[in-house]
Parts: structure tokens; C-alpha cells; sequence
């Protein structure tokens, strides 16, 4: 089912960008089994379907849960597992700081392994990819980063590249719910935090 369900989803994430591509799917079931290693009370079969399924209606590439219906119900689950999922999938998003708890051990770990991928050397090339996928500034000096904000002003408002790190990426790792989402987050927020200081010392020529 599994197999079938990686076939399935990747036709989607062929049509997105690099950011949200197959590729991360990959990644960020990487980072689940991980975890997954130090959490042995969690359904892994349903963390594996979560991933799987988490971004095919993606709100920055989908207005319905058109794709995420279908493929659920296309599985061999019963309700209560498809429920599961679903919720699954709505905690994950961390929509401008108004994100859904994740209350299960599974909802921890998928958020977690997801947002891993955003943090890091990968975090940062996701970043840039997504921003000139939509044409955005690589940094905008001008451009204050957002401490509050709604989902809807999170989302319409086309922020500079670099203003993410500061909103969103650099936020994550106190964000971590895991043990060893915790562990894996720390190397990755200390390369971002050397990459932006390298970026700031090249754009005013100390380096």
C-alpha cells in the first residue's frame, strides 16, 4: 500500500516546485524514520501515510483538499485511521505561528520530520527555490520581520527570501516536539545562523 501510495503522490509533487517536490517527500520521511527509531510506540504505518500525504493539498499550491481526499479514501484504512491522518496533517502547517497542536505521539513526529527539511543547508536552498519560484527578493533591507501575524497575512504577503529565516525557519527549532527532533534540529539552526551572518558579511563587504 505504501508503494502504490509513493507512486500515486508522486505524479503531484511533480507539478510543484523544488521546494515541495517528490524529493522533499523523500527527505522528510527520512527524517521520520529517525525519529521513528527512538518513538517505538508510534504507528509507523500511519506516520509513513502522513508524510506521504501532508503537502498534496498543500494551501500554497491547492485551494481544496481535492488530492488529499481522494487519495484517503483510495486506501485499505479504516475511519478512525483516515480521521487520524487528516488531523495529522492539519497540525503540521505552521501557518504565521497559528499552528494546530499536535496532539498524538504520530502528529509530533511527522511535524517534526517535516520541519527538519525546512531548517539546514536543504532548509536554505528550499527557501531560495520557493522564493524565485515566485519571484520574490532575495533580501529586502527595508522589510521588517513579522513577530504576529494571521494565516491570511502570513500567506498574501510576498516577503523577501532572507525575511523567512527571521518569521518562520529560525523559530523551528524552539518549536521541536520530539527528543530527537530536538537533537536533529540543533546543527541545522547553527548552519543557518552561519550562513545569514556569511550572507550579511558579503553583502557589506567584509568578506
Amino acid at each position: 500500500m505504501i508503494n502504490q501510495l509513493k507512486a500515486d503522490v508522486q505524479k503531484i509533487y511533480d507539478q510543484f516546485d523544488a521546494s515541495h517536490d517528490f524529493q522533499h517527500i523523500e527527505r522528510v520521511l527520512q527524517n521520520a524514520e529517525s525519529i521513528l527509531a527512538a518513538e517505538p510506540e508510534a504507528d509507523q504505518e500511519i506516520v509513513r501515510i502522513a508524510v506521504l500525504l501532508h503537502d498534496v493539498s498543500d494551501k500554497k499550491y491547492s485551494d481544496t483538499k481535492e488530492n488529499e481526499e481522494a487519495l484517503l479514501n483510495s486506501l485499505s484504512l479504516t475511519e478512525d485511521k483516515k480521521l487520524h491522518i487528516k488531523e495529522i496533517i492539519e497540525s503540521v502547517s505552521f501557518n504565521g505561528g497559528n499552528e494546530v497542536e499536535a496532539k498524538s505521539i504520530e502528529a509530533k513526529i511527522v511535524r517534526d520530520a517535516d520541519r527538519l527539511d525546512a531548517i539546514g543547508a536543504v532548509g536554505i536552498a528550499r527557501t531560495f527555490a520557493f522564493g524565485g519560484a515566485k519571484g520574490r527578493k532575495l533580501y529586502d533591507d527595508a522589510e521588517e520581520a513579522r513577530a504576529q501575524m494571521s494565516e491570511e497575512e502570513y500567506r498574501s504577503k510576498s516577503t523577501a527570501s532572507v525575511t523567512h529565516f527571521y518569521e518562520k525557519l529560525l523559530l523551528l527549532k524552539d518549536l521541536m516536539t520530539t527528543e530527537k527532533g530536538k537533537q536533529m534540529a540543533e546543527e541545522r539552526h547553527a548552519f543557518m545562523e552561519a550562513f545569514l551572518n556569511q550572507l550579511k558579511d558579503e553583502r557589506e563587504g567584509r568578506a
